[in-house]
């Protein structure tokens, strides 16, 4: 079972995620996948959760209603900033949303 899956099912916390990824990193599950992959995610999400974390909630918020990663950033804009432990991170955020042309 992924990250994602155990989390949404309430198996795991989201701070839990460093248990997979040291759990891949040592072979011991999911060695036959990629990370994101066993993680849950798709190449676009771990991209962006690599380098700005706080967006785990907002991960696991568009794998539990079917929505796009970027569509619930763009929700919430006021909320993404908010949750960025520093403005680096949100300027991180509001970088690949525009890479993605997303915003202007």
């Amino acid at each position: 079972m992924s990250f994602i899956q155990a989390c949404l099912q309430g198996e795991v916390l989201e701070e839990e995620i460093d248990q997979f990824v040291e759990a891949w990193h040592e072979g011991r599950q999911g060695a036959e996948l990629e990370l994101h992959e066993f993680l849950g995610m798709e190449w676009n999400e771990y991209q962006l959760w690599s380098t700005t974390p706080s967006v785990l909630p907002f991960v696991l918020t568009a794998h539990k209603y079917g929505t796009s990663l970027q569509d619930e950033l763009l929700r919430d804009r006021s909320a993404m900033a908010a949750r960025a432990p520093s403005v680096a991170e949100a300027a991180k955020v509001e970088a690949w949303l525009r890479s993605m042309g997303k915003i202007h």
